[in-house]
């Protein structure tokens, strides 16, 4: 028969087992918490870039707009009052002819401007999706972690109750 401090005995080891799973448990959460936390943050990132494309893409098109009005003013009306000042005929030969090539160059400007725009884009598309992917792999990491405590305390818990498994044969309070 055993003793009364032996049956306390058994019985504390069998609650040390089952608040170490407790308290794995509860850490398992928190680690969860915190990389969902973590993953949140990480996303709120790829809001504001999208806020920035939004900026980016605004500006570009009031830029395009502000260039077209300059260009018009400040590039072909000084060359077609230049040239009539001077008494050309704008229409036909040198005064036509550099007013086309003028044209040509703000084209191939705005045409630069479109595909530098362009490639901002690309490269705000890629910190977007290189965010979610460390916000999902945040969120895997905590997983992981959770995973690992929860099996740390599900491991203490068998421990302590062979542990009690064996002091109860030994102590022949199984027979």
């Amino acid at each position: 028969m055993p003793t009364p401090f032996e049956v306390l005995t058994l019985g504390m080891n069998i609650l040390g087992g089952l608040q170490s799973k407790s308290a794995s448990n509860a850490a398992a959460r928190r680690a969860q918490e915190a990389a969902n936390f973590n993953a949140s943050l990480i996303e709120r990132d790829i809001d504001l870039l999208e806020k920035q494309r939004g900026i980016i893409n605004a500006n570009f098109l009031v830029q395009q707009e502000r260039a077209r009005y300059a260009f018009e003013r400040d590039v072909q009306a000084t060359a077609r009052s230049g040239f009539a000042y001077a008494g050309f005929d704008i229409s036909v030969d040198t005064p036509m002819e550099i007013l086309r090539d003028n044209a040509r160059e703000f084209d191939y400007e705005q045409s630069v401007a479109r595909f530098n725009n362009m490639v901002t884009n690309m490269q705000i598309t890629d910190e977007q999706e290189n965010a979610r992917l460390n916000a999902e792999l945040a969120r895997m990491e905590g997983a992981s972690q959770a995973s690992g405590l929860r099996a740390a305390g599900t491991k203490s818990l068998i421990s302590s109750l062979g542990q009690t498994a064996q002091m109860g044969y030994e102590m022949d309070i199984f027979s």
